[in-house]
C-alpha cells in the first residue's frame, strides 16, 4: 500500500485531495490546524495531527510519525493557507516574511524532511496559485512567493530527477471553496469557478505513475483565466 501525506487537509481542496487519494488506495497522513482534521481522518481511516504548515517542527513531526506508523512515504501534497493581503507598499516586512514562510518555506522544509526517506522514488505536489504565472495586485505576496515556488520546483527537478523523486505545482484559479463575486466569475472564460474535486483529480494524476515523466512543471487549473503563454 502506498502512503501519502496531505497538509492543510481539513476542508476545501485539501479535504477533496485526501478523499481522492483515499479512493485511489493510499494510506493517508493528514495535518491541519483545525480540529476538523479528526473527523476527516476518522472518515478516511487515516492518521492525523493538528499542526501548521508554517511551523518547521510540526512538519518534521508529521513526517516522522508517518514513517513510524506506515514505514514509508510515497507522495506528499503540500497544501497551505493564504498569505497576508493588502496594498503592495502598505504590506509590512512581517507580512512578507510570514507569506514566504507559509507559501514557500513549507515546501522547502517538507522536502528536507521527506526526500531522504523516499528510497523508492516519490512525488511531491504543491498547491500554488494562478498568480505565480499572472501576478495579481489582489494577492501580491502570494503571487511573488509562489513564483519563487515555481523556480524551486525547477531546481528540485534537476537535483532529484535521477532519484525518481518528482515535484510539480498545481496552480488553481478561483475555486468555489472560496466563493467569488459575479464580477470575478465574469472574467473567467468558462464563466464558473472550479471545484475542489477537479483540483483533486489533477493532483491524483500527478502523484501517480501515469505522470512518471513529468517533473518541475506548473499546471494551471483556472478555467482559462490566465492569458500568459
Amino acid at each position: 500500500m502506498k502512503v501519502a501525506i496531505v497538509t492543510a487537509a481539513s476542508k476545501g481542496m485539501g479535504a477533496a485531495i485526501a478523499r481522492k487519494l483515499h479512493s485511489d488506495g493510499y494510506d493517508l497522513a493528514l495535518m491541519s490546524r483545525s480540529e476538523g482534521i479528526v473527523s476527516l481522518s476518522n472518515e478516511l481511516d487515516a492518521f492525523s495531527m493538528q499542526g501548521s504548515t508554517d511551523n518547521a517542527e510540526d512538519l518534521r513531526s508529521l513526517v516522522e510519525t508517518t514513517l513510524i506508523k506506515y514505514g514509508r512515504v510515497d507522495a506528499v501534497v503540500c497544501n497551505t493557507g493564504h498569505p497576508p493581503k493588502g496594498k503592495l507598499l502598505e504590506l509590512t516586512d512581517e507580512d512578507w516574511l510570514a507569506g514566504f514562510n507559509l507559501a514557500l518555506m513549507n515546501v522547502v522544509r517538507m522536502s528536507r524532511f521527506v526526500v531522504p526517506k523516499m528510497k523508492d522514488g516519490g512525488s511531491i505536489v504543491n498547491i500554488s496559485t494562478f498568480g505565480a504565472k499572472e501576478p495579481s495586485l489582489n494577492f501580491p505576496i502570494s503571487s511573488v512567493a509562489r513564483a519563487a515556488l515555481s523556480s524551486f520546483a525547477k531546481l528540485f527537478a534537476t537535483e532529484f530527477g535521477a532519484s525518481k523523486i518528482r515535484m510539480n505545482n498545481v496552480l488553481p484559479g478561483f475555486i468555489n471553496s472560496y466563493p467569488a463575486d459575479q464580477e470575478t466569475i465574469d472574467t473567467i472564460p468558462m464563466l464558473r469557478q472550479g471545484t475542489p474535486e477537479e483540483v483533486a483529480e489533477l493532483v491524483s494524476f500527478l502523484v501517480s505513475e501515469k505522470s512518471a515523466y513529468i517533473t518541475g512543471q506548473d499546471f494551471l487549473i483556472d478555467g482559462g483565466l490566465v492569458k500568459s503563454i
